[in-house]
């Protein structure tokens, strides 16, 4: 009885993670929303949060505590995050050599250009 209950937190406390992620991304697209440049700001909202939640996950990793799941990682990738998430995989040595994560993190990485290239296609940005 005593390990199931421990499991319902660890996947309760691992469900808490993952949604603080995604609201800290929600928060960075409904601010960059409020600026002169959203899509500047947005990408670089999603590139700093990227960059600070590999380093936590980083830290995570070596202290034991709950991960954040590789799918957010990725996910924080293919929503423009990616330049930041190349950075924290740099600067902290963190999902550099794992597989099947770096071929997942690729193909993020195409998928997020070819997004970006065919929302431009469709609404070019002209000067304001």
């Amino acid at each position: 009885m005593r390990l199931r209950y421990t499991l319902k937190i660890a996947v309760a406390d691992a469900m808490n993670l993952n949604r603080c992620c995604y609201l800290l991304l929600l928060f960075a697209a409904i601010g960059s929303i409020f600026t002169s440049h959203p899509f500047i700001a947005w990408l670089l909202f999603a590139n700093l949060l990227t960059l600070v939640i590999y380093g936590v996950d980083k830290m995570a990793a070596r202290k034991a505590w709950r991960r954040v799941p590789e799918s957010t990682l990725l996910m924080l990738g293919v929503v423009g995050g990616w330049p930041g998430a190349i950075a924290g995989q740099q600067l902290f040595r963190h999902k550099t050599q794992k597989q099947p994560f770096k071929t997942y993190f690729i193909i993020s990485v195409l998928l997020s250009i070819s997004a970006m290239v065919t929302v431009y296609q469709l609404f070019p940005f002209s000067p304001s």
